[in-house]
This record gives structure tokens, C-alpha cells and sequence, in this order.
């Protein structure tokens, strides 16, 4: 891996010493709106030392973003700071003319944002984005900036780095294109990082490798780091110092263990109850979900039902053991331009029991998500066979078609783009059952107002658009629009990723309990361990479009078997499991 050295201008020695490099004093920030000012940060007060990384933490909307961009002069044109002090190092930053701003922002302060896509410029090389920086701050010279962006790549961990320079931001995969805004961020040697829930998006491996990467480079310049996450388990691994937000206020601060171990402010508390960790045993029974055994049967009885009401009255003495039987699935795409063909998946073989979950988990781009898509019939696969309640999922014809569709439903990724922001969510929610044409315009309202109570949502959001909800809100209205036809299959595509810890907690508890009260088995696609701890019966693993451990959750995260899966679950901030096993193998 290249370093900073030989560069320009040499690297200053950091004073490691407790003083402080960034002191927040009774910060007040707001923003006008057309309902008036809304306050969003209140009384903000915490300081960072020189040499060390310090961690904001708390749910969206919690302040903790905004608190970041105010100490970097980044608030969008309707907030403004209404009264308090930014000190970076000695030097209050409130008040600052922009011309001066500029001067410190970048070279004295660097950024890594979150959303790596949104915050590159899709038509511009990623070697003229980090010429940029460097040119603008007097880091490089026009004839050796090309020289320099291929260092500061490769400082960044990107491998190739003066061919990587070449390519643009859509070329690169979520990760490199990670490794890109931490090369701008840290292309100038800042005395302060601040990374803005720099991972949030990108699976464990490649999260603790990019986490690694800013601590070396961090390291290597003496550079010290504030940290915005709503993840628990990395601020505990990754910062010395916490900082806890909550409705735009510091409600808790101190050294991370001990605040993680004892905390005493009850929202840190919730927090830290909430956070889902591979040490978690299975949710609980009557708390979460029912024995397994008792789901299995109600799956049992929920099936006896459907075939009663579809066969006039004649249902079969017993349901089979597995609604869904994958056998030997792959999916082979064409490469433009190549004569090899891409495996998204090869040979890809497992069975869902009926009121179980099963969860696929793996890195991104190791064909779990094709997987599901598959099975939804999506998308066809190459070859290999998919049964869902004994009947081929190839050769259904359109009328079976129909039935799988209204016994087989997809909760998304994303409940804000699944949601048409054009609906009220009434409409949303019976948009299924107006599509299947499912009892009378009364019946229809009865079942929606059911389902509203179902997911524990208010009757008077019924009249409401998805932007007028939280995310956690809108996630539940996919749920309910998912049940309106009352499958007996949910297939759940990364449902809680885009969520906080306390909502995410609330997510999960409901689809355990909606297994429990509905009969429901899951397909439950995730890159996050610790979740699929809590929720899952058996855990199968996926690396590179090939099945590589299949077993129950306790074997799984009891004595992984396999080295990737090892990897994956010691990549989890917080996780203790040793890697010197896997590493040996």
C-alpha cells in the first residue's frame, strides 16, 4: 500500500497531546421552513481532542448530521448556526466569511460523505475529481498533479490506481467509489476528518476494509476524526469518545466502553438494547415470534385454509414440509465484449420450511438478490428448478401465475422508492387487492383499515403521501401492502437496511410477530449478520453466486464452518470472534 511520503509538502507531526482540535460550545442550529423555523439542534456541546476519533451516534433526524455540516460551513441555504461556537483550534468557525471557509474546508477540515454516488460527479474521471482538490489547494502543481492523484488513489487502497484515475464514478463499485471520497477527503492531509456515516451502505467486509483504511491514513497523517453513525457496534470499535443525539440534543457523552456499558440516559439505553449483535440468541419466544414449532403448524393450518377456498371445500390431510425447493439455480449473464460468460449464480440449492425464515446472506454481488428475483419470477434463470408449494415455478401457466403472485409477495429494500409518492397511502395499501379485484369497495376499505392495525400504524395516516411519513413508517405500509392478499410467502430483500437501530428493532419484532399471529414463512435477503442472527431459523451463505454454508442459525453463528462466512461474521464492529483461524486456513 503507497503512503503520503515524498509528497510536496511534508506531513505535519500532530500534536497528540489532549488539547483540544474542535471544541462545540451551546451550538443552536435551525432552518426555515414554510411552517416557520424549525430548531434542529439545541445547546450541542462536546469536544474532540487532538489524535483521537470521537463518534456521534443517534437515530435520523437526531442533529447529528447536521451538527457535522455546521462545523464544516455546510449547511444547506435555509439552515443558519443562531447562536453558539465552532472552535477549531482556537479559531471560532461561526461567523467565518465563506472566503475564509473555503481556505479551511478541505485542506484543514476534509470530508467523506455518505452516498458515495450522489456526492461524485457521474460525468467527470475520478482522477480529475481528486486533481481538483489538490490543485485547488495547492497540494500538487499542473505538471506532477497526475503523479499525485495516482498516490493519493493508491494511499487509498485502490489497486491500479492510474488506471482507476481514468474511469468515472459508475465503473467503480460501492466500495471503491468509497475509496475515492476518503483519497478527496484525505488528499490534502486535514488536521480533521469527518466522516458522515462513511459505510452505512456497503457490506461488513468491505465496510471494516474501508474503515481500516481511514484509520491507517488517519494514522499515518496524525489526522483526527469525528465520526457520524447511527451504528452502535462500529462507534464502540471504531472511537474513543461518544456522543450521544437525540431530537437535537447531547443527551449523553463520555469515553465509549464505559458509555456502552453503562449507560444512563434512557434513550441511550433503548439504543443500546436495540442494537441487534451476533451474540443475541433468536427471538424470543412470546416476545417476538412463537416456538418453531407451533409457526410450523399454524403455516400447516394457513395452507389447509388456501387449499380449502381453492379446491372447493378439499383440503389434503397435511401440508408438505417446504413451501419453496431450490434446486441447482443459476443464472449466466453475457459479457459485452468478452467471450466469458458472469454467474450471478451457480448451482444454487436450499428449501424454506413452512413458517420459518431463511436468510441469504453475503456480500454485495453474490447473488442473493438474483436469487430472490428468481424465485419471484422476476427475472428467468439459465437453468436449475424452483418449486413453491410442489408446483414448478417455470411452468406456471397464466392463471396459476396469478395465484403465485397473490401467495408470494416482496417487501423492498428502499420504503420510500417502493412507495408511490403520488398515493395516498389508502391507496398504496389497497392497490393489491383493487388489482386481484378482492371483495366489494367496502370490503376493500374493512380489509385496509385491518391491515393498518396489523402493522400498528394510526387509521389517520391512511390520508397521507409516503414523504409525510418516517422511514420506519414507510416500511410498515410495505408490509401491509405486502399482506393484503394474505400470502403465505414473504420474500424480504434487505427490509431494515435503510433503517436506524430503534426502528430497525421495531421492523423486526413486527415481522416476528406477524409470523407468529399469520402462519408466514420468509425468504430473508440480508448483508447484516447480526440482524439475521435475530431473525432467522437457518442462514445460508453466498459468496461469489455459489451457496458456500448452509445450516441452522445457531450452527451457522455457533461454528461457522466455512472461512468466508468466519470472515464475514468477524468483520462485524464489535463482534470478538478471532480471525486467526480463518487466517490460517
Amino acid at each position: 500500500m503507497s503512503d503520503f511520503s515524498g509528497v510536496p509538502e511534508a506531513i505535519d507531526v500532530r500534536d497528540t497531546t489532549n488539547a483540544p482540535l474542535l471544541e462545540v460550545k451551546d451550538l443552536a442550529v435551525s432552518f426555515r421552513t414554510t411552517h416557520g423555523e424549525v430548531q434542529a439542534v439545541e445547546n450541542a456541546s462536546f469536544t474532540l481532542r487532538k489524535g483521537s476519533t470521537l463518534a456521534i451516534v443517534g437515530e435520523s433526524g437526531s442533529g447529528k448530521s447536521t451538527t457535522a455540516m455546521a462545523c464544516i460551513g455546510l449547511l444547506p441555504g435555509n439552515g443558519r448556526v443562531k447562536s453558539g461556537n465552532i472552535l477549531f483550534e482556537g479559531t471560532d468557525l461561526v461567523g467565518l466569511p465563506e472566503s475564509k471557509m473555503r481556505a479551511i474546508r478541505g485542506r484543514a477540515i476534509g470530508l467523506v460523505p455518505q452516498d458515495p454516488m450522489s456526492n461524485l460527479n457521474p460525468v467527470t474521471k475520478i482522477g480529475t475529481q481528486v486533481a481538483e482538490t489538490l490543485l485547488v489547494h495547492g497540494m500538487a502543481t499542473r505538471k506532477n498533479v497526475k503523479q499525485r492523484v495516482i498516490e493519493v488513489l493508491s494511499a487509498a487502497g485502490l489497486p491500479d490506481a492510474g488506471e482507476r484515475a481514468k474511469q468515472y464514478p459508475h465503473e467503480f463499485s460501492g466500495g471503491m467509489r468509497q475509496r475515492a471520497l476518503i483519497a478527496i477527503g484525505l488528499a490534502c492531509q486535514p488536521r480533521l476528518l469527518i466522516a458522515d456515516e462513511p459505510t452505512s451502505a456497503l457490506d461488513v467486509t468491505v465496510q471494516r476494509t474501508i474503515l481500516d483504511q481511514i484509520g491507517t491514513m488517519t494514522e499515518q497523517l496524525g489526522t483526527s476524526v469525528l465520526l457520524i453513525t447511527h451504528d452502535l457496534g462500529l462507534a464502540a470499535e471504531r472511537a474513543s469518545d461518544l456522543v450521544v443525539m437525540h431530537r437535537g440534543r447531547v443527551v449523553e457523552t463520555g469515553p465509549a466502553e464505559k458509555l456502552l456499558n453503562d449507560p444512563q440516559h434512557p434513550y441511550t439505553q433503548s439504543l443500546v438494547r436495540a442494537a441487534p449483535s451476533v451474540a443475541a440468541v433468536r427471538l424470543r419466544p412470546g416476545a417476538y415470534h412463537a416456538d418453531p414449532a407451533k409457526r410450523a403448524k399454524l403455516a400447516e393450518m394457513v395452507y389447509a385454509e388456501h387449499e380449502s377456498e381453492g379446491t372447493g371445500g378439499t383440503a389434503p390431510a397435511s401440508a408438505p414440509g417446504n413451501i419453496v425447493e431450490i434446486r441447482d439455480l443459476t443464472k449466466v449473464y453475457k459479457r459485452r465484449g468478452s467471450s466469458e460468460d458472469f454467474y450471478a449464480t451457480k448451482n444454487v440449492t436450499l428449501d424454506v420450511p413452512r413458517g420459518q425464515t431463511v436468510a441469504i446472506v453475503g456480500e454485495s454481488g453474490s447473488g442473493k438478490t438474483t436469487t430472490a428475483r428468481m424465485l419471484l419470477k422476476l427475472i428467468e434463470p439459465t437453468s436449475g428448478s424452483m418449486t413453491f408449494d410442489g408446483m414448478d415455478v417455470a411452468t406456471l401457466d397464466k392463471a396459476q401465475l396469478g395465484d403465485f403472485r397473490q401467495r408470494v409477495q416482496p417487501i423492498f429494500q428502499d420504503p420510500y422508492s417502493s412507495l408511490n409518492p403520488m398515493f395516498t397511502i389508502e391507496r398504496i395499501v389497497e392497490e393489491p387487492l383493487n388489482a386481484y379485484k378482492r371483495g366489494s369497495k367496502k370490503d376493500r376499505a374493512l380489509r385496509v383499515r385491518e391491515l393498518m392495525d396489523q402493522v400498528s400504524l394510526p387509521q389517520n395516516a391512511l390520508r397521507r403521501y409516503p414523504a409525510e411519513l418516517s422511514g420506519g413508517q414507510r416500511q410498515r405500509v410495505a408490509i401491509a401492502r405486502a399482506l393484503a392478499l394474505k400470502p403465505e410467502l414473504l420474500v424480504c430483500d434487505e427490509p431494515v437496511s435503510a433503517l436506524d437501530v430503534l426502528v430497525q428493532a421495531q421492523i423486526l419484532k413486527l415481522l416476528g410477530d406477524l409470523q407468529s399471529e399469520l402462519g408466514l414463512s420468509y425468504l430473508f435477503i440480508s448483508h447484516d449478520l447480526a440482524v439475521v442472527r435475530l431473525i432467522s431459523d437457518y442462514v445460508c451463505v453466498m459468496k461469489d453466486g455459489e451457496l458456500v454454508e448452509a445450516a441452522s442459525s445457531e450452527e451457522v453463528f455457533q461454528n461457522p464452518r466455512h472461512p468466508y462466512t468466519r470472515r464475514l461474521l468477524a468483520s462485524i464492529p464489535g463482534n470478538e470472534l478471532n480471525m486467526d483461524d480463518e487466517r490460517a486456513s
